[in-house]
């Protein structure tokens, strides 16, 4: 696959340029942030590119950003912005003054410092779009941007334009990961990219934002939070593994998650502050970055593996959340766990319903998948949706009255 991979994000920021001054692009490294500024089709308008890993442009915009914008005038593509903060002030000046919308459109990958900065700066004046690595849809070349439910509704559109899925081409992709230059770039080898990531990301992101002293015992913490994705978290579980306290353990798996690596999926409670202090499950948000940290050397191995059923879980969650992600929207995914050990893979809540998931490895779902499901109606005043299990089977298939067996293939 060579050249531009069309992004499903383009529409949300083509709404955000519309609507505000400033759209700041944020996400892990390598996810194509840049890429989808500069060669993605969501404006008409023509923008000069400053990047600011460019050590004498960085130079120029921290020692003065009003003769920085003299030199780079709007409409202005900003890249790793994060690295001089002091350019915000200049930004909602010129906002302010001009009143245009997509004037700035800013790129970062490193959100720790990066966010206050801007929340702070440039509060209303700015959009905020979370891009993660391409979806199976993007991968696919598919033209359908609707987010994820489990609805009649959904499944009416999504027939129009469903592309099959080979069982094993699935675990190519989980295998693989989802970074758009393991697709642009065929003959590229997975064990280096993720090697120059990984290394990468050590000494730029952690290094530099997080102050972690041993950057090698931070990737045994990746490594053994990598080997718990689809698990409840235990964080003295994972402390004990690497080495460390359970407080730098809850301060660095922050790390992970501010950048984008890892989701942590809440369990759903009706009280809103609840939600926050039960235990979440964890997930590595890209597949591919789990394998090779865990060292499972190709799809096969890894499907075949006593992790097989956790990768693809987390592959799912993933998936869902990027269809969400995409339209630029905050995914309303949770997942339900009761005193009577009763649990359901995901829950999503959207329209005042709770829509009930599982997910499952195997490809013959029954019944029994979804037993857990009529626990849901003890949640007082809570309507529950139509759900279904999302597995390897290759047709939608009705499952009960409401719920469907859904291939993996739909979402």
């Amino acid at each position: 696959m060579d050249g531009y991979i069309k992004r499903h994000a383009e529409q949300a920021l083509a709404r955000m340029v519309r609507s505000f001054g400033a759209v700041l692009v944020t996400g892990s490294r390598q996810t194509g942030k840049t890429t989808l500024l500069k060669q993605g089709n969501f404006t008409d308008q023509s923008y000069r590119y400053v990047s600011l890993d460019d050590p004498i442009k960085l130079k120029a915009a921290i020692a003065s950003g009003g003769e920085f914008f003299l030199e780079n005038k709007p409409p202005l593509i900003i890249d790793e912005v994060q690295y001089a903060p002091s350019l915000f002030p200049y930004i909602k000046m010129n906002i302010d003054e001009e009143q245009k919308t997509g004037a700035f459109l800013l790129s970062g990958s490193q959100q720790f410092h990066l966010m206050k900065n801007v929340t702070e700066s440039l509060a209303g004046r700015l959009a905020v779009l979370s891009l993660c690595g391409l979806s199976r849809r993007e991968i696919a070349g598919t033209d359908f941007y609707a987010p994820f439910l489990p609805e009649p509704e959904y499944y009416e559109r999504r027939r129009k334009e469903n592309t099959a899925l080979d069982y094993d081409e699935i675990w190519r992709i989980i295998h693989r990961g989802s970074m758009p230059r393991l697709y642009r770039d065929s003959g590229l080898s997975w064990e280096d990219f993720w090697n120059s990531f990984t290394r990468t990301y050590l000494e730029r992101d952690v290094r530099y934002l997080a102050q972690v002293g041993n950057e090698q015992r931070f990737l045994s913490f990746m490594t053994a939070v990598a080997a718990r994705t689809g698990s409840m978290l235990n964080l003295s579980s994972i402390a004990q593994d690497t080495g460390i306290s359970v407080p730098t353990a809850e301060r660095w798996l922050s790390i992970l998650v501010t950048s984008n690596l890892v989701f942590l999926l809440r369990p759903f409670h009706i009280n809103v502050s609840k939600r926050m202090i039960h235990t979440p499950k964890l997930y590595f948000l890209d597949t591919g970055l789990a394998a090779w940290l865990t060292q499972w050397p190709n799809a096969k191995v890894l499907r075949n593996g006593h992790m097989g059923g956790a990768f693809f879980e987390t592959f799912v969650i993933a998936e869902i959340l990027k269809s969400y992600a995409n339209q630029g929207r905050e995914a309303p995914l949770y997942y339900y766990r009761d005193r009577d050990g009763r649990e359901i893979d995901l829950l999503i809540w959207q329209k005042g319903r709770l829509y009930p998931i599982e997910i499952k490895k195997h490809a013959n779902p029954g019944p029994d998948d979804i037993k857990h499901f009529n626990a849901l109606s003890t949640i007082a005043n809570i309507e529950r949706g139509p759900g279904g299990v999302i597995c390897m089977y290759k047709e939608l298939t009705a499952l009960t009255a409401g719920d469907r067996i859904i291939p993996v293939s739909w979402l």
